[in-house]
């Protein structure tokens, strides 16, 4: 994401005091991302968001904490392995030539 566009979102956040509050966890995210693929000084990507350290250090620390405590899942591909036996046992004699998935729980 660019910066001119995350800039547009933290605006919606900002109080008539300059403060940034209750910064929804996508935001958080894509600060979080955004901040991790920066190469330059912290100071120059506060100024190219438009906010000063003050205003960013927290909403950067509540994304990583966020990211320690897994709310943002790993970001990975993880490879789904199906047992040959199990699938035999539940298509009977017909081969299994796909997978269904059921939502439960809502």
């Amino acid at each position: 994401m660019d910066l001119v566009t995350l800039k547009k979102k933290l605006s919606t956040y900002e109080s008539d005091k300059g403060y940034l509050k209750n910064v929804g966890d996508d935001v958080l995210y894509e600060v979080l991302v955004a901040w991790e693929n920066w190469t330059g000084a912290s100071k120059d990507f506060y100024r190219a968001l438009g906010f000063t350290h003050r205003q960013m250090a927290g909403i950067v620390g509540k994304a990583k904490k966020l990211k320690r405590e897994g709310a943002f899942g790993s970001g990975e591909f993880k490879q789904v392995k199906i047992d040959p036996v199990m699938v035999e046992a539940a298509a009977g004699s017909n081969p299994c030539l796909g997978a269904e998935i059921t939502w439960t729980n809502g």
